[in-house]
C-alpha cells in the first residue's frame, strides 16, 4: 500500500498571521482555500510543496478569535518538517531575524533538529533529513532551493495507551517499528517519514480549540484502499468511523486507541482537480454540497493577504471584530451589530446587500447570557441589566473613537445597523451617547433604557424595521419615538416578516443609505 504521510491538520486563531508564518516566513505554498467541508463558515488552508504533493501539505481550520486549546494526551502535539541538514543554520538565522521563538538545534533520533513556535503556540520542528521522497521545489516562497522546506517529516502523539497506538498505527497505516528513544516509539514508513509515539501517561487530556493539531493523515492509493482499511478496522470493532468524499481526496475518519484522530486519505484526484496547477490556491472554493448562496459564505470567511499583497492589519481594539474589504471601496464603512447568539460575521451577508461598496465591521458582544453572546444581559423578554448596558456602550463608544486611526475610516461616511439585540444596543448608545452614531437602520429593535436621557439628536438619520409577525415588533414603536422626539429625523416601516431579516430588509435598507447619502 502507499505508505507515509498524506497531511496534518491544525486549528489557527489568526488566519493573517498564520499565512504570513507558513506562507511568508517557512515559504510553503498555498496550494488551496476553501470554506469546510463541515462548516462553510469556516476557512480551510492547505500549503504544500509546488505543485501540492501529498506528504508535503499541512492544513489549517481557521477558528477566528476562537477559544485556545489545550495539549495533552489523545491528540498530536508537534509538526515536524524535512530540510536538508545543511539548511539548519539557515533556519536557525532566519528564526533570529524573524523573532520566530525557538530551540535548538539539538540532535534527535540521529537527526539535527530546529524547533520553532507559531503565531498559535504549535511547535513545528525543522529536520535535517539526508533523503526524502520527490518533492517540487516552490519557487515563489522567497527560500532557496537548498534549504527549502521539501515534505512533511512526520509528528508526535501524546499516547496515553502508548503501546496500543503503535500496535494500531502498524496495522492499519503502513507504518512499521523504527528505533525508541526514552518514553517515544518511533515509526517509520516506506516514504521515509514517521511518527513518534510519546508515552503521556499521568499528562491531562487534549482538549480542541486553536493552537491545537486535529488530526493526522495518512496516504492511501485509492478509494478501494480506503475501503479495505475501513473494512479490516470494522472487523476489529474499532469504533465509531466515518468516511467522506473531500473533492480533492476520499477519506476515512477513526480515532487510535488513544484517541487521536486519525485519517486516512487518497493521493487523488488532488488540488488539480478544480484549479491548474499554475494557480494552485489563488481562488476561494466552497464545496459543492452547500445549498447556501456561496457568495453570502464567502462574506462570512476571513479574508487575508498573501506575501507582498495588501492585507488587513487587525488591531487590539475593545470589541472583537471582523471586517471585510468590497472588491472596490468608496471611503463608506457600515458597522455591524448582531442579534443573541450571532457573532462577529453573522452581520456581513446583510451588510454586504445593504452596502455593497462599503467597508463592513462586524463586531461581537461580550456579554455571555444563557450562553449566547449578546451586548448586555436581559433578566426578562422586555427588561435588561442597566448597569452594564451604560457600560458596555461606553467600551462600544471607545472601540468606535479608535476606527478611524486603526483601519482609516471616516466618521462621516459612517453608519450603523443592528439587528434585535444589535439594534437595542444602538439604540441605547444614540440616547446615552448623543452625536457618536448618525446613521442607522435598526431591525426588529426595542427601547432598551428605563431612564429617558434628555438628548438632542438632530441630524441623526434613523431607519426602523419593524415585523408583524415578532413578538417585539409592538416595542419597536416606543424607541421610535424617542428617537423622533430627540430630533431623529426617523422613517419606520412595518413588514409583512417575522424577527429574522431577509430580502425585503436588504431591499429598503440598501435603498434608504443610498437616499440619505451613504
Amino acid at each position: 500500500m502507499t505508505s507515509g504521510l498524506h497531511h496534518i491538520t491544525a486549528i489557527t486563531r489568526k488566519t493573517q498571521a498564520n499565512v504570513d508564518f507558513y506562507a511568508g516566513f517557512l515559504g510553503l505554498r498555498l496550494v488551496k482555500r476553501t470554506a469546510g467541508f463541515e462548516d462553510a463558515r469556516q476557512l480551510h488552508l492547505f500549503y504544500g510543496d509546488g505543485a501540492a504533493t501529498p506528504g508535503s501539505l499541512v492544513t489549517f481550520l481557521a477558528w477566528e478569535d476562537g477559544s485556545l486549546g489545550r495539549v495533552g494526551h489523545g491528540a498530536p502535539s508537534e509538526i515536524s518538517f524535512a530540510i536538508a541538514p545543511d539548511a539548519i543554520g539557515f533556519w536557525l538565522t532566519r528564526a533570529l531575524q524573524f523573532n520566530v521563538k525557538f530551540s535548538g538545534p539539538a540532535q534527535e533520533f540521529g537527526e539535527p533538529v530546529l524547533r520553532l513556535t507559531d503565531p498559535d503556540g504549535i511547535i513545528v520542528k525543522l529536520v535535517g533529513v539526508e533523503d526524502t521522497t520527490p518533492w517540487v521545489w516552490w519557487s515563489g516562497g522567497g527560500i532557496t532551493e537548498a534549504d527549502a522546506i521539501r515534505k512533511l517529516h512526520g509528528a508526535t502523539i501524546l499516547a496515553e495507551k502508548p503501546e496500543q497506538t503503535a500496535v494500531f498505527l502498524t496495522r492499519h497505516m503502513g507504518l512499521r517499528l523504527g528505533p525508541k528513544e526514552g518514553n517515544i516509539q518511533r515509526l517509520v514508513s516506506d516514504a521515509r517519514d514517521i511518527v513518534d509515539v510519546r508515552d503521556a501517561g499521568g499528562f491531562w487530556t487534549a482538549a480542541p480549540g486553536t493552537g491545537t493539531i486535529d488530526h493526522i493523515a495518512f496516504r492511501a492509493v485509492d478509494r478501494p484502499q480506503v475501503e479495505a482499511v475501513h473494512a479490516g478496522l470494522l472487523a476489529e470493532d474499532a469504533g465509531e468511523m466515518n468516511m467522506h468524499d473531500r473533492h480533492y481526496f476520499h477519506s476515512l475518519y477513526v480515532r487510535e486507541p488513544s484517541g487521536t484522530l486519525i485519517e486516512l486519505a487518497t493521493d487523488g484526484p488532488g488540488f488539480t482537480a478544480d484549479e491548474p496547477v499554475e494557480t494552485l490556491g489563488s481562488e476561494l472554493f466552497i464545496p459543492a454540497h452547500f445549498k447556501e448562496d456561496h457568495d453570502v459564505l464567502r462574506v462570512m470567511l476571513p479574508q487575508f493577504g498573501l506575501p507582498g499583497e495588501e492585507r488587513i492589519i487587525y488591531r487590539d481594539l475593545p470589541f472583537v471584530h471582523r471586517i471585510h474589504m468590497p472588491e472596490s471601496w468608496d471611503g463608506s464603512t457600515l458597522v455591524l451589530l448582531h442579534g443573541t447568539g450571532g457573532n462577529e460575521t453573522t452581520m456581513l451577508p446583510f451588510g454586504r446587500k445593504a452596502a455593497p461598496n462599503a467597508m463592513l465591521i462586524g463586531v461581537r458582544g461580550r456579554s455571555t447570557d444563557e450562553g449566547h453572546p449578546r451586548y448586555f444581559r436581559r433578566f426578562t423578554q422586555t427588561t435588561f441589566d442597566q448597569k452594564e448596558i451604560a457600560s458596555e456602550a461606553e467600551a462600544f463608544v471607545a472601540f468606535v473613537e479608535e476606527l478611524a486611526p486603526a483601519y482609516g475610516v471616516d466618521p462621516a461616511r459612517t453608519a450603523f445597523a443592528g439587528w434585535s439585540n444589535g439594534g437595542n444596543m444602538i439604540g441605547a448608545v444614540m440616547q446615552l451617547h448623543p452625536g457618536l452614531i448618525r446613521k442607522a437602520v435598526l431591525l426588529r429593535s426595542m427601547n432598551c433604557l428605563e431612564d429617558r436621557p434628555a438628548v438632542d439628536l438632530s441630524g441623526t438619520q434613523v431607519l426602523s424595521l419593524s415585523a408583524t409577525d415578532d413578538f417585539y415588533g409592538s416595542l419597536a414603536q416606543e424607541l421610535e419615538e424617542r428617537l423622533r422626539s430627540a430630533g431623529a429625523e426617523l422613517t419606520a416601516r412595518t413588514l409583512d416578516a417575522n424577527h429574522g431579516i431577509g430580502t425585503e430588509d436588504e431591499m429598503i435598507a440598501h435603498d434608504w443609505l443610498i437616499e440619505k447619502g451613504f
